[in-house]
């Protein structure tokens, strides 16, 4: 495997110590690496991949210099854009390196939303016309890779991708996580609002450990799934897909449970939902602080006033909570309230490590929750 800190060191070697993105699981150590060994103007965890490839060009446009962006191969929907219209070669011709997770591999054993993503990653980049290749974990390999890229980057002006394997990246653990003090675990507070709100309510849960938390706790409680819209993909986008069903569901309450990251990545959702003001729409944010399922990068959400934010984007009431009897009783007592309303619930870091996956399949879930909202 490759450690970390060599290919970190081969990179500033060459001159190459910006780095941006959003982490992923399978560069959760060389994101760590980068993290605890850069100062927080030459490592910038971005809101979304698309905002990383902004930062990137300027810096080139700003020091000639080649940065360093990585990302999840599910992000490359988001990088997209800026990839085609900014940085290629028939406009700007912007050079960088990609540092790619290539989750959902064929032939390797993932999570469904991953496989798709997966298997049209390396088409996607042929089709933007990105140069790719697989990182090789071997470091004389990987030497003469870098090589190679530099020179290609120095002839063509463009992009290269560095596609991530998994164990690729020999393990790292960060060292420069902040202690949070805050009383509540996540799942506490997911499993407290499940326990305060209606039974006839809808949920609709973001990516990562807050679904499959609510997931577990509904099997605990020999509780069926179908009031619960699990979006194991889409990061950032649990808030519009529960707008979308409180627009029209109009006789149910309907709670988005989405987490901090999620939030940041498109925080523009906040102002369309404060400005179409559905009265039955919940907003529970858990902020955490973190990208917690993928190796605990720090976001800025605890940095933040995310409530105000809400309020100024024309939610009706929104308020944060640390405290586990608080935030029941804000639970209940805003049910009467007209909507939207959003409540920051300030949790610390980690989940139990025997915390199971959802056991139901997407297409089983998606079937089982509209049968539900027809009724």
């Amino acid at each position: 495997m490759l450690s970390p800190q060599y290919f970190f060191n081969r990179l500033r070697e060459n001159r190459i110590d910006f780095f941006t993105g959003v982490p992923d699981s399978l560069l959760k150590s060389v994101c760590a690496y980068i993290t605890d060994h850069s100062n927080a103007e030459s490592h910038i965890i971005a809101a979304n991949e698309g905002s990383a490839i902004g930062l990137a060009a300027g810096y080139y446009l700003s020091t000639g210099r080649i940065p360093v962006v990585y990302m999840q191969n599910s992000g490359l929907g988001n990088a997209v854009n800026p990839l085609l219209s900014l940085v290629d070669k028939e406009v700007y011709h912007i050079p960088m390196i990609l540092l790619i997770g290539w989750r959902g591999e064929p032939d390797v054993k993932d999570e469904p939303q991953h496989i798709k993503q997966g298997k049209v990653t390396l088409p996607l980049l042929d089709a933007m016309g990105v140069k790719h290749l697989i990182l090789a974990s071997c470091p004389d390999e990987f030497d003469m890779q870098l090589c190679k890229t530099l020179e290609y980057i120095q002839n063509n002006k463009a992009p290269v991708a560095f596609i991530v394997q998994k164990g690729t990246f020999e393990n790292y653990v960060l060292q420069q996580q902040a202690p949070v003090d805050y009383p509540m675990m996540r799942e506490t507070a997911v499993q407290t609002a499940i326990d305060a709100i209606s039974e006839k309510a809808i949920v609709v849960a973001t990516t990562g450990m807050i679904s499959r938390e609510l997931f577990e706790y509904r099997e605990l409680l020999s509780q069926g799934h179908e009031r619960d819209f699990l979006t194991v993909g889409s990061m950032g986008h649990a808030s519009q897909i529960a707008l979308g069903i409180a627009l029209q569901a109009k006789d149910k309450s309907v709670y988005c449970f989405d987490g901090d990251g999620a939030v940041l990545m498109h925080m523009g959702a906040l102002a369309t939902i404060g400005s179409l003001k559905p009265a039955n729409f919940f907003h529970l944010v858990v902020n955490n602080g973190a990208h917690d399922s993928v190796g605990g990068q720090p976001t800025v959400g605890h940095q933040i006033d995310i409530p105000a934010i809400a309020l100024s984007c024309g939610y009706a009431f929104a308020v944060s909570v640390k405290e586990a009897s608080e935030f029941k009783n804000v639970l209940r007592d805003t049910q009467a309230f007209k909507g939207p309303v959003l409540i920051e619930v300030k949790v610390r870091q980690g989940a139990r490590k025997d915390l199971g996956r959802p056991t139901t399949t997407p297409v089983q879930n998606k079937s089982d929750f509209m049968q539900f909202l027809s009724k």
